[in-house]
């Protein structure tokens, strides 16, 4: 059921004294884009009539068929709290459409709603609980970021050791003014390191928050002269960010079918299935849950990041995914793997669609792995039929461009052009001579 009309976008922008509305969608790679409108052309836009150039965004379309228009979701309608309070700031989400006012392909929330929209043939409500991570550094004195921080703090540290606790303050407290429910937030275990966790909320909602989330943090942080930065491992030596991704599903009646008190630990038969969907896609869709050269410096040995395909019913933190100990309305699977530079709606898409295809096919997961695999041999692991993820974004790209499954789930557009420009930035890499190969090779060559 939805939460406005278009009466009540109106009224509110009026009763608020809005004078800006930002209508909002992201591009293929989840960078926020938006077209700022007055309160005075909020009419024509909910009417869907306000155009964009397409062919400026990158991954849409080309120039020649440039016009796309945006169709405003009307309960993602928010004001910014950090914002003048005379002459407000709004924001509403908008799905692509095309001129023919058919949906846009290459809209990544079309992606979203589509596999919503399977889950829903089957019965399921997903939902989604993100955990994100990010570094807050100190900037120089013409105001560029820099990768420097004063502090020393650690995992669930205090001020005065955590000198950024105000910072999470101010985040967390204009999060709750957009009616975001914020379940923690604390220090993590890098210096400058920072973890603010979402309650659970449906996965189109995720998508949308974790995308306002991130640009509310980088202005915020910028307004305590920091800069915020989702770039998943910008230190070396410390450990990287990610932005771990709780999931169950709901059946009609809000019941939580991922539970199963008969079962030995509490979980369903569709709670294994989903889960052993996403282990089997797990090598496909690391592309996207790991989309920069950068995320696979995060995903080494020794970090606290996951490395192996595999699963653990404890709290042991070496397998991709952990089932957390709470059960009842809570049970749920925790996939380790993604960092906030991906795009949350594709993320999440691919991972509800490699669940619903475990449903589908009565997948089995494999055995759960309690022992630390980070102390396993290689012999041991084999044994185990434990595999790798991909350890670079060149082997992420070569699973990603042979998966049907990825195909059908993104679409030909999006898939293609996704593919393209990652194939494009692993070139360019690879052409590129690091600060660490000349200090290692230059003299002893």
């Amino acid at each position: 059921m939805s939460k406005y009309n278009k009466e009540d976008i109106i009224r509110l922008v009026e009763e608020e004294d809005v004078e800006f509305i930002r209508l909002q969608f992201t591009d293929i790679f989840g960078m926020l884009k938006n077209v700022a409108i007055t309160a005075s052309q909020l009419p024509k836009a909910l009417e869907n009539r306000c155009m964009f150039d397409g062919s400026a965004i990158e991954g849409f379309v080309r120039i020649e068929e440039s016009d796309m228009y945006l169709y405003p979701d009307l309960d993602t309608f928010e004001i910014y709290p950090w914002r003048p309070q005379q002459g407000k700031v709004a924001r509403l989400f908008c799905d692509v459409y095309r001129p023919n006012r058919e949906p846009f392909e290459g809209d990544p929330r079309y992606v979203m709603k589509k596999v919503l929209k399977e889950a829903a043939d089957m019965g399921y409500t997903f939902h989604v609980g993100p955990e994100c991570e990010f570094f807050l550094f100190h900037m120089d004195d013409d105001g560029r970021p820099t990768t420097s921080t004063l502090e020393n703090a650690g995992y669930f540290d205090v001020a005065p050791i955590d000198t950024a606790e105000n910072v999470r303050r101010d985040i967390v407290m204009n999060l709750e003014e957009m009616g975001f429910a914020v379940e923690a937030s604390h220090h993590e275990l890098a210096p400058g390191q920072h973890e603010i966790d979402l309650e659970y909320m449906d996965g189109l909602t995720a998508a949308d928050n974790i995308v306002t989330f991130k640009m509310a943090v980088k202005t915020i942080a910028k307004r305590h002269g920091l800069h915020a930065t989702f770039m998943p491992k910008p230190k070396a030596g410390v450990n990287g960010s990610g932005m771990h991704i709780n999931m169950s599903l709901a059946d009609s009646n809000g019941i939580n079918v991922f539970y199963d008190p008969s079962d030995e630990l509490g979980l369903s038969r569709v709670a294994y299935q989903f889960m052993a969907g996403i282990l089997k896609h797990m090598k496909e869709i690391t592309l996207l849950t790991n989309p920069l050269i950068n995320s696979y410096k995060r995903l080494v040995p020794g970090y606290d990041a996951p490395v192996y395909v595999a699963w653990s019913a404890s709290a042991n933190r070496s397998p991709l995914i952990r089932i957390p100990s709470s059960r009842e309305d809570s049970t749920r699977i925790e996939l380790r793997c993604p960092d906030t530079a991906a795009n949350p709606y594709l993320v999440l898409a691919v991972c509800l669609a490699a669940g619903l295809d475990g449903i589908r096919g009565e997948m089995v997961p494999p055995a759960s792995v309690e022992s630390n695999i980070f102390a396993m041999s290689k012999d041991e692991m084999t044994a185990r039929g434990i595999e790798q993820l991909p350890e670079t974004l060149g082997e992420a790209i070569e699973y990603f461009a042979k998966s049907d499954f990825v195909r059908k789930v993104l679409g030909e557009h999006i898939f293609t052009k996704y593919l393209e420009a990652k194939e494009a930035e692993w070139k360019k890499f690879r052409a590129e001579v690091t600060d660490w190969e000349v200090a290692e090779y230059l003299y002893k060559y």
